[in-house]
This record gives C-alpha cells, sequence and structure tokens, in this order.
C-alpha cells in the first residue's frame, strides 16, 4: 500500500470514534468477524471464495500467501475460524514470488476446481497449480502493461463457462468507464465496460449462484474506508440491470477487498467479504456477511 493511503487509513481510524450505520434497503446486514491468527504471515488478505456450504473458503493474501480455513457457524453468525492448509505460491520455474511480483490480489476457482490468481504488483494473470502451488501466466495483451503501477488487477471472477473477468482498480476509458477484460481460454478481449459510481474503485468481484456478476469496491478517505456492492445481468455482452445492493458510509467496515457470493442453506443469497489490513495496527482482518435480495 501507498505511503499517502496508509497515511489516510491511519488518520481515518483515530479519527472515526464508532462505526455507523449502512445506508442500503436493498441488503440486510448479518454479521461481522475480527479474526485473528498468529500465524507469522497473517494478514493482508485481499480475496476469498465460500465453499457451496458456507463452511470453509480459499484466501489469498497480498504477499503471495494462498491459504484455507474452516469457519465455525452458530445461530448469531461466525463464531470463529480455523487455517487448515497454506502455501507460499511459486513461480512457473518453482520460485517463491517476492516483492512486487507477489501482490496476489484477486482470486477464481471454477466449478471443476481450476483456480486462478490475478496480481497487481507486476500486471498479471496466472493459472495456480495446487499440486505443487506453482502458476502458469496467461498470455497477456499490451493493454496490461500500460497499467498504473498498484492499480491494475484486484477483481478477478469466473463465469459457469470458465471464463476469466478481471478490471483495473485504476485507469477508465475514454468515455471514463470501467474497461472489463475477459479470458475464453485463449486469448483477452474486452467485452464491455462498467459505469464507473462516485469515487469507489473495483476489489474484488464475484459471480453468484444466481448467474449474475457482482463487484465489490471501495472509496478511502480520512475517515475510514467506504464499502459498495453492485450486481449486473450478464447474460449478454451488454450489461443490464445494474444495482446497488450495499453502500456503507465511512468508518462502517473494514478495507473490505474480497466478496463470495453464495446461498445458505435456506436458499438465501449472501455476501461473505473480507478485509485486508494492509499488516497495520490500526486495521483487522474482517469477515462481514450481508443478505441479498434476489
Amino acid at each position: 500500500m501507498r505511503l499517502g493511503l496508509a497515511v489516510s487509513v491511519i488518520l481515518g481510524f483515530l479519527l472515526s470514534g464508532s462505526v455507523v450505520a449502512v445506508d442500503t434497503s436493498k441488503a440486510r446486514y448479518l454479521d461481522s468477524f475480527p479474526w485473528y491468527d498468529p500465524a507469522y504471515w497473517f494478514g493482508g488478505v485481499s480475496a476469498l471464495e465460500m465453499a457451496p456450504d458456507g463452511n470453509s473458503m480459499t484466501l489469498l493474501s497480498d504477499r503471495g500467501m494462498y491459504f484455507t480455513a474452516d469457519l465455525v457457524r452458530t445461530a448469531d453468525g461466525i463464531a470463529g475460524a480455523k487455517i487448515t492448509y497454506f502455501a507460499r505460491i511459486r513461480s512457473r520455474k518453482n520460485k517463491i514470488l517476492v516483492g512486487m511480483a507477489s501482490d496476489s490480489e484477486g482470486l477464481a476457482i471454477a466449478s471443476d476446481g481450476t483456480t486462478h490468481v490475478a496480481f497487481e504488483g507486476v500486471h498479471r494473470v496466472a493459472r495456480f497449480n495446487r499440486g505443487n502451488n506453482t502458476t502458469s501466466v496467461l498470455l497477456h495483451p499490451d493493454a496490461f502493461k500500460q497499467m498504473a503501477s498498484n492499480g491494475s488487477f484486484e477483481a478477478l471472477a469466473v463465469d459457469t463457462q470458465g471464463r476469466l473477468y478481471t478490471m483495473p482498480e485504476n485507469g477508465l476509458t475514454a468515455e471514463g468507464h470501467i474497461p472489463v477484460y475477459r479470458w475464453n481460454g485463449r486469448r483477452w478481449s474486452q467485452p464491455f465496460t462498467l459505469p464507473k459510481s462516485e469515487d469507489f474503485l473495483p476489489v474484488g468481484a464475484d459471480f453468484g449462484p444466481d448467474g449474475r456478476f457482482y463487484l465489490l469496491e471501495r472509496d478511502t478517505g480520512f475517515l475510514g474506508f467506504r464499502t459498495q456492492l453492485r450486481r449486473w445481468d450478464l447474460s449478454s455482452d451488454t450489461p443490464k440491470d445494474g444495482t446497488v445492493l450495499i453502500r456503507t458510509s465511512s468508518g462502517t467496515h473494514d478495507n473490505l477487498e474480497g466478496v463470495s457470493i453464495w446461498r445458505d442453506a435456506n436458499g438465501q443469497l449472501r455476501a461473505t467479504m473480507v478485509s485486508d489490513d494492509n499488516f497495520l495496527l490500526v486495521q483487522q482482518t474482517e469477515l462481514v456477511e450481508y443478505a441479498l435480495p434476489d
């Protein structure tokens, strides 16, 4: 995280004395779970994928750590989280990723288990080979090379056809829209754009069990973080029925960067989100859940 943003975060949490209410009429807040773990590497969690039953998850830190965890759930919400596996992400040549090359931010797991990771430090998307924790970088166009430092891929999602979708955190089209890139298994294309919303920036994405596309966005200011979750129907290459499901005031939650959409045992759509604590003492790793309308 850049120094200027780090200063804003620290000042924001010092100035914000209490959590403020969520400004939304389309989603229902369920629970927040502050997650602490003694592992020396724990922190900087930037992406997650929930299991279909919501009782386990796969996560990614922005320092190249891939890990899984089981959740303890009660009637009141999440009561605990236990790490069950962790590994350092490696290059194709089986070398541990370090420095900017290890800035892993986006995670997408297809229905057949195929896993991809998006990186922001050195702009790329790679297939993650879970057998040996190595990565195979997908062919990338020149457009990726021109993206801003610390401003490319945080959001990554996969649809039911196995196609990947990503977008830069910073970097709009000439018309001021968010460019969306899609990988069809052979090449990247830019089939459509999404409208920019105020000062929110894309940081996480997922396709829900309803087939719709969900985009998690963040705004950072001196009073903390604002969170927004939007949804579209992408049944064609023209996004339709765009809806703001969640929009919070500053300081409601921590730095939410990862999102996973799933259905609970009652058939209720849920969004589980995770925060990146930036390895700062004034922040925390937090799991946040909302019930979403169909």
